[in-house]
């Protein structure tokens, strides 16, 4: 039988509880989280454990920042990109956010540097769709010059790629944040 198991995300800027509560329903049937994979989660095969799970976005965490989780019965199971930390504490610890306003505040910093990094991509965008115009409109451009065509087309199915990356929870983000605000 498998000692590890892959979960895919829901989408942390579209359902994070809904995350949560799945890595908790495997706890239950003794699948702990293990690490953060490529848009999910990696699991390992433990006993069953009553567990509670919650996320917290914070760049340069320091040690004092895990040691206030850490004294309020939240253990640091793993970080993503640097700053998505994710804690698991036993049922009846109280949740690391208990009031709409620091509820609020998380989302609305992940707005913002999500909505930059949204930008930023649309902006590149442009430019490729921009430069492409340009160079093919150019005397020089052969109609049949199939190299730059595929390599500007690569380059826009990349930037489109990132668009969506940055686009889609920034999206997430602006919803959450109107929803915390009823």
């Amino acid at each position: 039988m498998a000692q590890t198991k892959y979960i895919a995300s829901g989408g942390l800027a579209f359902d994070e509880e809904k995350d949560m509560r799945k890595l908790a329903d495997y706890a239950r049937k003794g699948w702990v989280f293990e690490k953060f994979s490529f848009m999910g989660y990696k699991l390992e095969k433990s006993s069953p454990v009553e567990l509670q799970y919650a996320l917290d976005y914070r760049k340069e965490a320091d040690e004092d920042y895990f040691a206030y989780f850490d004294e309020a019965g939240w253990k640091h199971e793993g970080t993503s990109g640097g700053y998505i930390h994710l804690f698991s504490a036993p049922k009846g610890i109280a949740p690391i956010y208990t009031d709409k306003s620091t509820i609020l505040e998380k989302y609305q910093n992940e707005k913002k540097w999500m909505g930059k990094a949204a930008l930023l991509m649309l902006l590149v965008n442009i430019a490729l769709a921009v430069a492409f115009y340009f160079v093919t409109s150019g005397a020089y451009y052969q109609a049949n010059d199939t190299t730059l065509t595929i390599t500007f087309a690569i380059l826009q199915v990349l930037g489109l790629i990132c668009l969506i990356f940055t686009g889609l929870p920034y999206l997430g983000y602006v919803h959450r944040v109107r929803k915390w605000r009823k």
